[in-house]
């Protein structure tokens, strides 16, 4: 068949504890791009749920996945896509299918990570030398376990050669969308996604739904409080908790973020609340609802504490923010950054 003409062929490999969302998103865009309506015929595209085995993988939601075929000749598909999910619920792939992922890389076909697949194909060595895209979520994570890089934490998804990594989420829809679009047409990327009720297409440059905050520190417990504490921005926890998360007492992780940062708990879980509040002013959310996402009783308390460390209420910050379409420091960096000031 005319390579033109023929089907998009994408082959899943489902990690232990996956996560659906990633999987579901990126299936349901090739469905609706693969036949006329919603009638879900693999005429235009195909997919295939792979494995060695006919054993169902556990998503990270506890629901069961069969695969729908063996290990596909990765020479016979377009693309390999590696969905991750929980890391730390022990070994994401099993030896059979790393011998996959590796001789895969060897043939014609790109290679893509979704959610923390990224991870995956990190570990084979399959990223090394190669721009990585991860969620902000798993920042921290990353750098724990791969210090010697940078990964991409602020954008959906990034395009290197034959390597495709994305942070997984309603990014993976738009990674899906654009490929549609690259084999099928604008207009069948379009209709996947208006049909899945989203408004329209995003390059994979746009900007992640999070604020650009990070910190890296010396010590792991502090790393790890202020990923919880990024984790926890609509309901943010007590300090008591938080020390508890970590292990620490109370009084031991207020002395050690005072060391690290320069800052007490309170005062930084403070300021990322507020810096996602302001990374929030570019949306056309409310002041209310930006309130009720970063932990507010409502838009008047954040406009208190927001003037108190800023200087300037939201509606000049969004005012600013409008004018302004990138902050030049966030794109000079193109990583997140704690700042403790």
């Amino acid at each position: 068949m005319d390579k033109a003409i023929r089907p998009l062929r994408v082959g899943f490999i489902l990690t232990n504890n996956f996560t659906l969302t990633a999987l579901s998103n990126f299936v349901d865009v090739l469905r609706l791009a693969a036949d006329d309506g919603d009638n879900s015929r693999p005429i235009r595209c195909q997919w295939h749920i792979m494995s060695h085995n006919d054993e169902p993988v556990r998503s990270s939601s506890g629901l069961l996945m069969y695969p729908t075929s063996r290990l596909i000749n990765a020479a016979e598909l377009d693309y390999v896509v590696v969905v991750g999910g929980l890391l730390h619920r022990g070994p994401q792939i099993d030896d059979k299918t790393r011998k996959y992922l590796l001789a895969a890389a060897e043939t014609n076909v790109d290679l893509i990570g979704v959610c923390t697949g990224s991870f995956v194909l990190w570990r084979l060595g399959l990223l090394h030398q190669r721009k990585c895209c991860i969620s902000w979520y798993h920042y921290r994570d990353f750098l724990e376990e791969f210090g010697e890089t940078l990964p991409v934490a602020d954008q959906l998804f990034v395009i290197d050669g034959k390597r495709i990594t994305c942070s997984g989420g309603i990014g993976v829809a738009y990674l899906a969308a654009h490929i549609v679009e690259l084999r099928m047409g604008l207009s069948s990327a379009q209709k996947a996604l208006h049909i899945m009720q989203i408004d329209r297409m995003k390059p994979g440059s746009t900007a992640q739904s999070a604020p650009p905050t990070a910190f890296i520190g010396e010590d792991s417990r502090i790393s790890r409080a202020l990923l919880i504490m990024e984790q926890n921005l609509s309901s943010p926890l007590s300090i008591a908790k938080l020390a508890a998360k970590v292990h620490l007492s109370t009084r031991q992780l207020e002395r050690l973020f005072k060391e690290e940062t320069g800052q007490s708990p309170q005062t930084a879980y403070l300021r990322l609340r507020l810096k996602h509040a302001r990374w929030m002013m570019k949306t056309d959310l409310t002041l209310a609802a930006i309130a009720a996402e970063t932990g507010f009783v409502d838009g008047s308390h954040l406009s208190k504490a927001f003037k108190a460390a800023f200087g300037s209420n939201p509606s000049e910050e969004r005012r600013r923010q409008n004018e302004a379409p990138m902050d030049l420091e966030v794109r000079a960096q193109g990583r997140r950054v704690f700042d403790p000031a």
